[in-house]
């Protein structure tokens, strides 16, 4: 929340408003020195309008509200850098919202690794009448990150991000596998 700020000058002093002949009142220079200290920060905030409203020139207060507006989770906990990423990317995050691109730039924002993505439905042509549809009835996802330690990754997080990335009538679920060692074959 912004407040006053003892010494910051305001851009436009309100006595340099009035005619010359009140100039010379001690009260309205002490009154309107008092308003000017008030608006000062308000005057400051409106001629850096742009720069609160960008990602990455806001205030780090800001931030939240920002990512409010545009209806993604900026938490506080992660790093600012992580942070103004998010809502950097948030309108092309919502364009692509609901598609496998959409669901894996989520998934690697959110823990920095490339997911396995397999889905159960598919297209195909065949030039025979009454061919077998490819994929299965029932519409699912399957996220699969393989990490080096699945324990550090907050599976609820990761669930309740994949839930809001894909359309509500697709079933998810969410693998976190370790990595396998380097060396040592993984079959």
């Amino acid at each position: 929340m912004r407040g006053t700020i003892p010494g910051l000058p305001t851009p436009h002093p309100l006595l340099d408003q009035l005619p010359a002949l009140y100039l010379e009142h001690d009260f309205l220079q002490r009154f309107l020195g008092a308003l000017d200290e008030v608006l000062a920060p308000l005057h400051l905030t409106l001629d850096n309008l742009p720069a609160y409203l960008h990602p990455r020139t806001a205030p780090e207060d800001f931030l939240a509200w920002l990512a409010g507006w545009l209806a993604v989770e900026a938490d506080a906990g992660r790093p600012e850098d992580q942070r103004r990423a998010v809502v950097t990317e948030a309108v092309a995050r919502h364009r692509r919202r609901g598609t496998r691109h959409g669901l894996a730039a989520a998934v690697r924002l959110e823990t920095g690794t490339e997911p396995e993505i397999d889905e159960s439905g598919a297209t195909a042509w065949s030039p025979v009448p009454g061919a077998a549809l490819p994929g299965s009835a029932g519409a699912s996802v399957t996220v699969r990150l393989r990490v080096p330690d699945p324990d550090r990754i907050d599976r609820a997080r990761l669930e309740r991000l994949v839930a809001a990335e894909t359309p509500a009538h697709i079933a998810y679920r969410v693998e976190l596998l370790p990595t396998a060692a380097e060396g040592v074959d993984p079959s």
